[in-house]
């Protein structure tokens, strides 16, 4: 495997990015509402909850955009560009998250919407990742 100096300052800026993904995603703006009617979350619970949600979300954004990172720099053999940098994203996306959310709609009876809705935000982001990825190397 071809080692290559990892930019950690691209993997705290794309974990700050995925993170304002999903703060926009699930806003009053955006999905917040219907999120919340299909999980039952309310805004009490979701208050009470907030720094340790938030906590969690960013050491896995960490762990996402490091991993994230290395499958853009390996699959455009060490040059990538922005559209690289999207296609990977696109594409981890679609065989790690959308393979391993579909799936509770099949098997949980989830509701589709709530699927979307969780999945579109993790498509956002891996797009916005990958291309910083793909800028930035």
């Amino acid at each position: 495997m071809t080692e290559f100096p990892i930019n950690w300052l691209a993997i705290i800026v794309a974990a700050i990015v995925r993170l304002a993904v999903g703060t926009i995603w699930y806003s009053p703006v955006a999905f917040v509402k219907p999120w919340q009617h299909l999980t039952g979350v309310t805004p009490e619970s979701m208050r009470k909850g907030l720094g340790r949600a938030v906590a969690i979300d960013a050491v896995l954004s960490l762990i996402m955009s490091f991993i994230l990172l290395h499958a853009v720099m390996y699959a455009t053999a060490l040059q990538p560009t922005i559209w690289t940098g999207v296609a990977v994203g696109v594409l981890n996306w679609l065989g790690f998250v959308l393979a391993t959310h579909l799936p509770l709609w099949a098997y949980e009876n989830r509701p589709l919407k709530l699927i979307t809705i969780g999945t579109g935000s993790n498509l956002v982001s891996m797009i916005l990742m990958g291309a910083l990825f793909g800028f930035w190397h």
